[in-house]
């Protein structure tokens, strides 16, 4: 296999010519902008040092509108006398009826909303997205989506026509489920640009011709539920030959053209469908579906019954003992007047009596394995119910099997959690707040980068946490972060702002998605927010101090202006045998050790980013601050003996991953991480922040076994406890479902799913180097351990699949790997030999 070294790229009118490299990803487009509305073709050649290649295959990309002034189609709202209160509002249909003269040669629709839609044209339904525009910072991005609609335009006659709902715009969201968070009145824009068989262009577009109405969509919102009463239908409402009867003209709308964005990111779709592994009768006329899976998504329900037939479906995680769905452990409390809240979920359907109809509400998702069916006219079996997966349709891109079934179903419910949380935004779970919160994605997107190619993903997310970013570099917990008009602390939610942890998913996500994919621009991109953020904590940190430590020590020692111990931060949140805490008692306590670790963390990423941007003032600015911040976390924490104060599992840990113990000290601080673990029952003691470095820190620094103890371990607090217990996802909680079999909190929460990180980069071994990105030199050093007798790993890079498969046979370690064109690999092997490794497949051997 020969090695790249040049290439030449055409497309449209460009030519790079033959460009002496060996690049072969992110290589940029050099041309020409083309307008708006352009396909470009494009195809590519290389030479190698063993010859040249033909031209690939042409393949194409096409630009949307691209500029205000491409829009002729203005903004329109529905009527609505009278809006009912959030969880109980209707959908809206808007349609437009118009001629063609000639067929349609091309044609293209840009759609967007303030809400969600879905768009219709003669009958049919426009594409395969679902939830539509999806979930932005409204007020600085909203996402158009372009659909190709050739085929379904005809001479003569035609509608288009969509269904309008709250959506993320204005339905209830986050923990205590406010509604309206960017706006009180919902709004749809649609443009449609039919090229006809002569050549002429027509444009049309919503304006004042357009009409709207309500249909059978009675109410619809993202965490109450969806109900449709299909005796109100207005079937053929979008398809040419129907009346207008009982539609009123629709009202302008004035909102900006200037924030409206393609989204770097894949579509929500339905990616999987489900069909139930049993159904359960409660009683006359109650039933509950079990999906065998927690999933993000809603359920198809055919055999609707005689009409008036009204079914009631409630979506839950888990059932209680007498086999229903219970909800409780979902139901949220509003901190700011203490009242419980309700768990959403609910979906309701009455039947017209039409054998063809079938309920699936588009407008709506859910968080759950069970369904509790109430109001059957008869039986409900296996073949009336089908599960719908619904998230953002990620390519996969890693894989990871092993001997031990229990560990590849530890791996499966971790992937199946992430899945229910990429749902057009990384979220913390898909039921009780379905909000984008920071610290979750930033310790969990490295494990998301090798299972899927989350860099899209990420950076329209990204885009979102600056737009959202305070004027002092504060970040939101949670982005987007609807509701949010103004920088105060008047509002329970709002006044946690600014936690170490959290915020600095500023700076790591950016650095992690440089590492997965080598894409450089999205740390120019970002520069601005992650400097935002580390001289927030730095100046917080120097301006401000904890009230203990004043008491304590009433003249301040040098260190302490690089001692970030003030404002509220979670800290290792939700660590064993914790639950949600008092808040009052909460938000006051110290967690400078946790913040100032992570400050240095952050500030050590912001120099070594500078470098890679050529920023060298900043190189030395942010690489000063780190020193200082570690050597004051040093006097302040840490022993003689390397024994850390407060004296946690998730402090040594945390330590020893970031960098914070002197060298002579890491030994002996590794020791006391031991020491702390055994004393534990062998059991694991972390939370949120270091649960992601645990078993890395463990084997990387001379206490592999104990790694895989703690990995095979069987009674709580663990990951295989979960899986025994019954888990098909991750947990929020380590008891998620204690040992009496009652639930707790969230059941579908990825982030102390990321110790599958272990098994891809430790137990198979497939590693980035800390000075390279994008899999373009990589190492391969597989760590085997007990209870494991093969694994295998693959992760499709952007350089083509990395393989790792090893067993152990007869005493000895033999480990097949592939490299892909383009890479160098390190091999490492269990008897401590290094072999540089070219591209194309390899095999090595030796002793166990």
């Amino acid at each position: 296999m020969g090695r790249q070294v040049a290439y030449r790229v055409q497309a449209g009118d460009w030519d790079s010519g033959r460009v002496e490299s060996p690049d072969s990803v992110l290589v940029p487009y050099g041309g020409p902008e083309p307008g708006s509305g352009r396909r470009v073709e494009w195809r590519v050649q290389v030479w190698t040092d063993v010859g040249e290649s033909r031209w690939s295959a042409p393949s194409w990309w096409e630009t949307g509108l691209l500029d205000p002034s491409d829009w002729r189609a203005r903004w329109v709202a529905p009527v609505e006398d009278v809006v009912p209160p959030p969880g109980r509002r209707p959908a809206h249909l808007l349609r437009c009826a118009f001629r063609l003269p000639d067929r349609a040669a091309r044609a293209r629709a840009y759609a967007t909303a303030h809400g969600v839609y879905e768009l219709f044209l003669n009958g049919a339904r426009v594409g395969d997205m679902e939830l539509t525009p999806g979930f932005t910072s409204y007020h600085h991005t909203l996402q158009v989506q372009t659909y190709d609609v050739t085929g379904l335009l005809a001479p003569g006659d035609n509608v288009i026509g969509a269904v309008l709902t709250d959506g993320w715009y204005r339905g209830e969201t986050g923990y205590h489920r406010r509604a309206n968070g960017y706006g009180h009145r919902l709004a749809l824009l649609v443009q449609l640009q039919v090229e006809i068989g002569s050549g002429e262009t027509i444009v049309l577009g919503t304006g004042p011709h357009w009409r709207s109405t309500n249909g059978a969509i009675v109410a619809a919102d993202l965490i109450e539920g969806q109900e449709v009463d299909l005796e109100r239908a207005r079937c053929g409402w979008a398809s040419p030959g129907t009346t207008e009867d009982c539609w009123s003209p629709v009202e302008p709308a004035d909102h900006d053209l200037s924030r409206l964005v393609s989204s770097p990111a894949p579509p929500v779709r339905r990616v999987e469908v489900l069909r139930p592994v049993r159904v359960s009768a409660l009683g006359p006329g109650r039933h509950v579906v079990d999906l065998g899976q927690n999933v993000n998504g809603w359920v198809r329900v055919t055999n609707l019954g005689p009409a008036g037939t009204r079914l009631t479906l409630t979506h839950g995680e888990a059932l209680g003992a007498d086999g229903d769905v219970t909800m409780e452990h979902l139901r949220p409390r509003n901190h700011d007047t203490g009242e419980l809240l309700g768990a959403g979920q609910v979906d309701r359907v009455t039947s017209a009596g039409r054998a063809e109809d079938a309920f699936e509400p588009r407008h709506t998702m859910h968080g759950f394995q069970f369904v509790r069916v109430e109001g059957c006219q008869g039986s409900l079996t296996q073949d009336d119910v089908t599960g719908v997966v619904v998230h953002t349709d990620l390519r996969r891109t890693g894989w990871f099997r092993c001997s031990d079934e229990r560990v590849n179903r530890l791996h499966e419910a971790a992937v199946w959690s992430f899945r229910g949380n990429a749902c057009d935004v990384p979220t913390d779970c898909p039921q009780r707040e379905r909000a984008g919160w920071t610290g979750d994605w930033q310790l969990f997107v490295p494990t998301a980068a090798f299972l899927y190619d989350v860099a899209g993903f990420s950076l329209k997310w990204l885009r979102d946490l600056a737009a959202d970013q305070w004027r002092d570099g504060r970040v939101t917990n949670v982005v987007p972060d609807p509701g949010r008009t103004a920088e105060r602390d008047d509002d329970f939610l709002t006044s946690l702002t600014g936690s170490a942890g959290w915020g600095d998913a500023a700076v790591i996500v950016p650095w992690e998605i440089w590492r997965n994919y080598g894409d450089r621009q999205v740390l120019e991109d970002q520069w601005a927010s992650m400097v935002a953020w580390v001289e927030f904590a730095a100046r917080t940190a120097r301006e401000a101090r904890h009230p203990d430590r004043a008491a304590r020590r009433p003249q301040p020692a040098p260190h302490e202006a690089f001692l970030w111990d003030s404002g509220f931060h979670w800290g290792e949140w939700l660590a064993p045998g914790e639950s949600s805490p008092d808040f009052a008692t909460f938000r006051t306590l110290d967690k400078g050790d946790v913040a100032t670790a992570f400050l240095c963390r952050s500030a050590s990423l912001l120099a070594r980013i500078a470098a890679l941007l050529g920023r060298e003032d900043d190189v030395a600015r942010y690489a000063r601050l780190a020193d200082a911040v570690r050597g004051a976390w040093q006097a302040e924490y840490i022993g003689p003996d390397g024994r850390i104060s407060p004296h946690t599992q998730a402090n040594h840990v945390r330590a020893l991953a970031f960098g914070l113990v002197p060298d002579e000290l890491r030994a002996p601080t590794a020791a006391n991480l031991v020491t702390l673990v055994r004393e534990a029952g062998t059991h694991l003691g972390t939370g949120f922040l270091a649960t992601p470095d645990l078993l890395p820190v463990l084997a990387d620094s001379g206490h592999l076994d104990l790694a895989y103890e703690l990995l095979f371990q069987d009674t709580a607090p663990s990951w295989l406890s979960m899986i025994d217990r019954g888990a098909t996802t991750i947990w929020e909680q380590w008891d998620g479902i204690d040992g009496d079999g009652v639930p707790h909190a969230s059941l579908n929460h990825y982030s102390k799913g990321a110790v599958i990180s272990f098994l891809h980069t430790r137990v198979a071994g497939i590693q980035l180097p800390d000075d390279g990105a994008g899999y373009r030199r990589f190492a391969i050093r597989p760590r085997p351990g007990r209870r494991i007798e093969w694994a295998e790993a693959a992760h499709d890079s952007p350089y083509g699949r990395i393989e790792s498969s090893w067993r152990i046979e007869g005493g000895r370690f033999h480990l097949r790997v592939v490299i892909p064109p383009g890479t160098t690999a390190r091999v490492e092997l269990p008897d401590g030999r290094s072999i540089d490794v070219e591209p194309g497949p390899a095999s090595f051997a030796c002793e166990s």
